[in-house]
């Protein structure tokens, strides 16, 4: 299959307007990099092929910098994008349809709409303004980009309910739509997902993403001045309900690394490029493993009984307890933290994320990356406590899980372990006496 050349040239007419098909080149690079596991589990997920899995990951990259550049071009006309069910087309939507020669040019589909973006995002701040006044029926509303509206979700029987609340939050009926949902969205903490860490008061969350510093997670995990353990550090930022996003100054020892674990193994954070609607999605936790599915919506809202979240992304992939705070990528790109959902990975289910870069603005934080400046202190560690200790006489090695009192030979010597820890190079036995004692 021709990598750079994913969508031939067409024209076709949508219910939104005028839409014109055109090439959309793949990035190479994410291509030809892409982690085998990574492949593996997005074929699983997706039901695709491992090569498709390449495939996709090379149109998505893409995507996301065609979207980035006509979202600022495009200005007050632009009305959002999104992917086809293959992740092959992305579609730029604009008030203008003066506009479509510019959307084609950089190599996307144009669709017409009624509503910008900009208009839906103001739309929707007016729920989240009313989100405490929200009906019990109402566990959620989002905008969807596809169908140009502000979509409430509304358990069965409370349709009325939603309309009313919309319409008295001030929207007119033609930017509003009520859909049926069965979603009992909850907070997924108590458990490890991703990494694990000790959240104040105990219990354990999950490592989203490391930042210089520290590393950001889920806000429900714990609220500022709160103390972590394993690594230890103080929780410099946290804001929950209303968003869902915390950060983490870890201790003198502990180093971010550009690391989110696989189960087994790890994958690279190369950045934090952000990924249109439809594009695949994988997430990192420790209850049910790594998870992939596509992203469904963006600026999503959802009421869990501790109140109302704003600024979620809503995706297929699944989750469970356990999973809380964990890290969601697109191929390298870091794209945000586990903060809840509905649903389990037995029968399916919608899982929310928090993303990342409103994280990092609100914070002004630095994503540590693969491509970025290295530091000297301790990274946080890439696997999880299930793998089995190695016994004496097998020889250290990095990225291993190494528990208390696990013996290794290195340089012919033999060494015990005092501090539990997932090794990397330099953290050699002689190199780290905090960690290995000679025996």
């Amino acid at each position: 299959m021709n990598r750079k050349l994913i969508a031939a040239a067409t024209a076709a007419v949508t219910a939104a307007g005028l839409t014109i098909a055109v090439a959309l080149t793949t990035s190479a690079t994410a291509a030809d990099t892409a982690d085998p596991a990574l492949l593996a589990a997005m074929a699983r997920d997706l039901g695709i092929s491992s090569e498709q899995a390449r495939e996709r990951l090379g149109a998505e990259k893409a995507a996301g910098q065609t979207d980035a550049a006509l979202k600022s071009r495009l200005g007050p006309a632009y009305a959002g994008s999104w992917l086809d069910g293959t992740g092959h087309t992305l579609t730029v939507a604009v008030t203008d349809p003066a506009l479509a020669g510019a959307v084609r040019s950089h190599g996307a589909v144009a669709a017409t709409a009624r509503h910008s973006a900009s208009a839906l995002d103001n739309a929707k701040t007016k729920l989240d303004a009313k989100a405490t006044t929200a009906p019990g029926a109402v566990p959620g509303w989002y905008v969807d980009v596809r169908a140009n509206k502000i979509v409430v979700l509304a358990r069965a029987g409370g349709e009325a309910q939603a309309r009313t609340w919309a319409a008295e939050a001030g929207l007119r009926g033609d930017v509003v739509a009520v859909e049926a949902s069965t979603e009992n969205p909850k907070p997924l903490i108590d458990v490890i997902g991703g990494n694990a860490y000790g959240v104040p008061g105990g219990g354990r969350c999950s490592i989203g993403f490391a930042v210089e510093g520290g590393f950001v997670t889920a806000g429900h995990c714990g609220a500022t001045g709160g103390r972590t353990s394993n690594p230890g550090g103080t929780i410099q930022g946290s804001s929950f309900p209303g968003n869902d996003y915390a950060w983490v100054r870890t201790d003198a020892g502990n180093t971010p690394r550009a690391l989110v674990n696989r189960y087994p193994g790890t994958v690279p954070v190369a950045g934090s490029q952000e990924a249109p609607v439809g594009s695949s999605v994988c997430r990192s936790g420790s209850t049910t493993g790594w998870r992939c599915g596509t992203i469904q919506q963006k600026n999503a809202s959802v009421t869990y009984p501790e109140g109302t979240i704003t600024g979620l992304t809503r995706t297929n992939a699944c989750a469970e307890p356990g999973d809380s705070g964990g890290s969601w990528l697109t191929g390298d790109q870091a794209q945000g933290v586990t903060s809840g959902g509905s649903g389990n990975c037995q029968s399916g289910g919608t899982i929310y994320f928090q993303p990342l870069t409103e994280i990092l603005q609100a914070y002004n934080l630095r994503l540590v990356t693969s491509a970025g400046p290295t530091t000297t202190t301790q990274p946080t560690s890439t696997t999880t406590t299930t793998t089995t200790p190695p016994g004496g006489g097998d020889s250290w090695a990095p990225y291993t899980y190494y528990g208390t009192g696990a013996q290794v030979t290195y340089g012919g010597a033999s060494y015990r372990v005092i501090q539990a820890h997932t090794s990397v190079p330099g953290w050699e036995p002689p190199n780290t006496p905090a960690l290995w004692q000679q025996v």
